[in-house]
């Protein structure tokens, strides 16, 4: 079949089969006229869709398991099939999660499926699916946010969380750092 014909049945754009094609990952040949022909039974690409699921502190635990339902509530409804469920605790902000991280790393995983945005990520949604989508994968928002003042305010409330974390941070380390000079003037021995 004609690869149009291939990335219309597959639910894919036709750039994202012109890639695979290009990529050698699909078995297909381009005749002399251009035509790209692929030999492919659709059945043999199948979709690895993961879910990602993330709450900031573990007090919303019940909103984790409601959230992971609804999610394979609504990859079910879409027809497709859950690869891989990832829950976890932890701020938007931080983009050393571990979870996430390993997600990100997955090469196999064609779609990532999230409540929110601010599910994946607070900041650099766009940037990231772009990249994502350059590897011929994809980031799929179940709810896209209607109201820009809720984005904007959720944000500046991750910004100032951030900030104070550091600040409070710092002023620990220079308490911590003044004791143990004042210990080693009186020549006692360092606790940590």
């Amino acid at each position: 079949m004609k690869l149009s014909e291939y990335a219309k049945k597959l639910g894919i754009s036709y750039r994202t089969a012109w890639r695979y094609f290009k990529d050698g990952k699909l078995n297909a040949y381009q005749t002399h006229t251009g035509t790209v022909i692929v030999k492919e039974d659709i059945q043999s690409f199948e979709r690895k869709v993961a879910i990602y699921c993330r709450v900031s502190s573990l007090e919303n635990k019940s909103n984790l398991e409601s959230q992971k339902k609804r999610l394979l509530d609504y990859c079910a409804a879409k027809g497709y099939k859950v690869y891989k469920v990832v829950a976890e605790e932890g701020l938007g902000i931080n983009d050393s999660r571990k979870q996430w991280l390993s997600l990100l790393k997955e090469k196999s995983i064609n779609i990532i499926v999230v409540e929110h945005k601010d599910r994946f990520t607070r900041f650099g949604f766009n940037a990231y699916k772009t990249l994502l989508n350059n590897e011929g994968r994809d980031i799929e928002v179940v709810n896209e946010s209607d109201n820009g003042k809720e984005d904007l305010l959720g944000d500046f409330v991750a910004i100032i969380t951030s900030f104070c974390a550091r600040l409070y941070g710092q002023r620990r380390c220079k308490r911590k750092t003044e004791k143990i000079i004042k210990e080693l003037q009186n020549g006692k021995d360092i606790q940590s």
